[in-house]
């Protein structure tokens, strides 16, 4: 077994019954992307942010968005320290938890739409901007927001620009039976979670970050993916169609779930296995089974 397949099976011990969600998860960090998980509270959303942290090696921070949350601390703050040997002082910037390899925005869209913000730059430039002075994040960087149903009281929902930068949007949904009687007989998730040791160190994520990159994709498969995009902005009814970005977005997706299914080369099959994920969050919720219902896959 692989050291990514491992990775996957250490974390179905602990978020049980849902490997394709975890299948998804890792998928979205190997194409260097950035993952939203939309769930009720008590689903394992964070569980499955930490333990992927873990199997990977990545330092990890969370961020916990209330109502008054402020960017500042999300994204640091100067403080003036004065030495009391000498008088003198200076501006000493101290890093907010954005600066860290895997962040935990938990329940993001309890914040305002400015402290949302906050993470704009971060996970499109990876790079933030603080008080006139741009400053580098860690590398790997990747964001895991989550957020309750917009139903819910106290929530302010995401702009469609934020939206736009996570890679992928999930729901974990509640476990099946047999899952279920596995968690209620087993031990704690958090036990679980804090045994899990690294089996993907960062150096091994960036070389199979490059073997994503390096999957390749054939004419049929390019035209496939053209065809659904025009069908979004043209045909398909929704309100507006899905970016050049999301065109980007979905290739690199499939590429992934090409390499996690061992093979360098992609099939539409790639596409499709990825395409909910990546475009509903988009377009509108259960867009992708109409795009895959009205844009065949030709011969």
């Amino acid at each position: 077994m692989s050291a990514i397949h491992q990775a996957i099976s250490n974390l179905s011990q602990v978020i049980v019954g849902k490997e394709q969600q975890i299948r998804l998860s890792v998928a979205c960090l190997l194409a260097d992307g950035h993952l939203l998980i939309e769930d009720l509270p008590g689903m394992g959303k964070t569980t499955l942010s930490h333990a992927l942290a873990k199997v990977f090696g990545l330092e990890y921070r969370r961020i916990q968005f209330t109502s008054d949350l402020l960017p500042a601390d999300v994204l640091g703050v100067s403080v003036f320290e004065k030495n009391l040997e000498t008088g003198e002082g200076a501006f000493r910037f101290h890093p907010g938890p954005v600066f860290a390899q895997v962040v935990l925005a938990d329940e993001i869209n309890r914040a305002t739409a400015k402290s949302q913000s906050a993470l704009l730059e971060a996970m499109e430039e990876r790079q933030v901007t603080v008080e006139g002075q741009t400053r580098c994040l860690p590398d790997p960087f990747f964001v895991i927001a989550t957020q309750n149903p917009s139903s819910q009281a106290g929530t302010f929902p995401l702009p469609e620009s934020q939206l736009d930068r996570f890679l992928m949007c999930l729901s974990l949904g509640y476990p099946d039976e047999n899952s279920e009687r596995e968690l209620l007989e087993g031990r704690s998730r958090r036990e679980l979670v804090d045994e899990l040791t690294t089996v993907v160190g960062s150096a091994e994520l960036v070389v199979l970050r490059e073997q994503v990159a390096a999957v390749k994709a054939s004419a049929s498969v390019l035209d496939y993916l053209q065809r659904l995009l025009a069908y979004s902005r043209h045909d398909g009814g929704f309100p507006y169609g899905l970016s050049p970005r999301a065109g980007l977005s979905l290739l690199r997706a499939a590429k992934a779930w090409a390499l996690l299914e061992n093979r360098d080369f992609l099939i539409h099959e790639d596409v499709q296995a990825v395409l909910a994920s990546v475009v509903d969050h988009r377009l509108q919720p259960l867009a992708s089974r109409k795009l895959l219902e009205y844009v065949p896959v030709l011969a």
